[in-house]
């Protein structure tokens, strides 16, 4: 089965992790330190906070925020729960805002949700392509918003040159199996706040201070949240080949994009000029009159060897978020669940993939003309 998307491990990255398990120290330490300097290199942001997971990192970022009970966080509804359920934990409501073709936000869209409860702007870089940041951020200025950016689809994407992860107040990676670049499981807050920085590493340390010799003391609300030595070594071992899985994944979406042009029953997402994406996802977007088909082309495409995803189903959809916010319905992120589908596209594919993929998506699809 060829996988919508997947992790690259080589002998490199191996290597790395086993000189960790050789060593004295496998909980956080150096390791954890080197990686967290790393992403500051290649993202550009001054501080990277590392945690054992992208939805602590994001209960991390909420926390250090100052978000509580009563407030209004206004985000995307088409992201993975954990983007939302970590503020929600919080006493926090959400507030949904609709979005484009493409999946991100609809920026031109936020500021009419924005009351006096809100508390901050969380958009989504849907499958790696960045979001309009700086239309974001102008609003959130105007009205004294914080932009926490969940970007864990969007590691190595950037906007002329520069990468994400120093835009916003927050940013939040993933390194789950998937992702960009993978530990395994982890995530990362990244920012240029101090003072945000040294509440995320209070906050996944047990609210912690290390004093002389053995005293310590705690001096706020924390978790065990931290990253292990052996994650840190596999992520900085995968770092180095970020550009390098970008690079393929680019290759094979322009291959997509030509082979896709102007097709009558499905688009694409297109990217703006001076716009790099990560291609963490690769999503084809079927015509409204064959939206009551895709489950059917959906088993067709599996039974030719493709494991395809549907990313995502709208968050407040969700039992959960029924019963304790009500219904809610959005025209475009309905019509977007029901047209989505993320083909196949990652660094361990090569070119004779690709065009079975393409050729294999275009016969399926075409039956339904």
């Amino acid at each position: 089965m060829l996988s919508y998307s997947t992790q690259f491990i080589d002998d490199n990255d191996i290597q790395e992790v086993v000189k960790v398990l050789r060593g004295d120290l496998l909980a956080q330490g150096p390791k954890v330190a080197k990686f967290e300097r790393d992403l500051c290199d290649y993202t550009g942001a001054k501080y990277a906070i590392a945690f054992n997971s992208a939805t602590s990192a994001l209960n991390g970022a909420y926390d250090a925020s100052g978000i509580t009970k009563g407030d209004e966080i206004i985000t995307t509804p088409i992201s993975f729960v954990a983007t939302s359920n970590m503020f929600v934990q919080l006493g926090t409501k959400p507030v949904w805002c609709d979005i484009k073709l493409d999946g991100n936000i609809d920026e031109n869209k936020i500021e009419e949700l924005i009351t006096d409860k809100t508390k901050a702007i969380v958009p989504v870089d849907f499958a790696g392509k960045p979001v309009e940041i700086k239309k974001i951020l102008k609003i959130a200025k105007k009205y004294n918003l914080l932009v926490i950016q969940d970007s864990s689809h969007a590691l190595g994407s950037s906007i002329k040159d520069k990468k994400i992860g120093s835009f916003s107040d927050m940013t939040i990676f993933s390194f789950h199996a998937i992702k960009p670049i993978t530990t395994s499981e982890g995530g990362a807050v990244l920012t240029n706040n101090k003072k945000y920085a040294e509440s995320l590493r209070l906050y996944r340390s047990h609210g912690i201070i290390k004093k002389e010799l053995w005293h310590s003391d705690m001096i706020s609300m924390g978790y065990n949240l931290r990253m292990t030595e052996v994650a840190a070594a596999l992520g900085s071992s995968q770092l180095k080949k970020l550009d390098n899985f970008i690079k393929v994944r680019n290759k094979i979406s322009n291959y997509y994009d030509k082979q896709f042009k102007d097709k009558n029953l499905f688009s694409t997402q297109k990217l703006e000029v001076n716009t790099t994406s990560s291609r963490h996802l690769y999503p084809i977007f079927l015509t409204q009159k064959l939206h009551h088909m895709k489950e059917n082309i959906f088993k067709e495409l599996q039974k030719k060897g493709m494991g395809i995803q549907v990313h995502y189903r709208p968050i407040y959809k969700n039992s959960f978020y029924v019963k304790q916010f009500g219904k809610t319905s959005l025209k475009e992120s309905e019509n977007f669940y029901s047209s989505e589908i993320s083909i196949p596209c990652h660094q361990k594919m090569n070119m004779n993939d690709a065009k079975y993929v393409a050729k294999t998506v275009l016969e399926v699809i075409d039956r339904y003309k």
